[in-house]
């Protein structure tokens, strides 16, 4: 699991650096084409001054490349965010998260969700790039130790980022 620390963000600094100088949320994304995973950059930019005011630097985690992901992060506002790009799924492994099954990407509450996420709040659903079948995660690192997790059990699982941001640094 130690292999995540020297992976550089796209500003070519490591994720190890990162989490020397304060907390650091690690937001692992499904793939752009998701209805959950543009609610999912949604909420980052509403939240993000709360959750940066929490010492806590983003830094988001796709499967696509750099060019294509900076695109679509600027729509959302996130396009100067820290970020990796993983089309392996090398660091989504590292932190063991794992492919969903299907009612995990599929079942009645992920549709429901999807409902209110895709038509209601018109997040809709794009081109899949990446792997469709990939769980999403969120986690709280701090010199280099995982402080604070939220694993999806479904695709369609809303993390609270802020109270995640808000954790304590343990210390000892």
């Amino acid at each position: 699991m130690d292999s995540w620390r020297h992976i550089e963000t796209n500003k070519g600094i490591s994720l190890q650096e990162l989490s020397e100088h304060g907390k650091v949320m690690l937001v692992f994304l499904r793939h752009f084409g998701c209805t959950f995973c543009r609610e999912a950059m949604a909420d980052l930019n509403d939240r993000r001054a709360d959750i940066e005011n929490h010492d806590t630097t983003i830094v988001l985690v796709h499967q696509v490349g750099e060019a294509y992901a900076r695109q679509i992060l600027e729509i959302y506002g996130l396009d100067d965010l820290h970020r990796v790009s993983d089309p392996n799924l090398e660091l989504y492994h590292a932190f063991e998260l794992e492919r969903g099954s299907w009612r995990q990407m599929f079942g009645l509450r992920v549709w429901l969700r999807g409902f209110v996420a895709g038509i209601l709040k018109g997040h809709l659903v794009g081109p899949e790039q990446g792997d469709g079948w990939q769980m999403p995660g969120v986690f709280m690192v701090h010199r280099n130790k995982i402080i604070k997790r939220f694993k999806h059990q479904y695709a369609s699982d809303r993390p609270d980022y802020v109270q995640l941001a808000a954790c304590e640094i343990q210390t000892s």
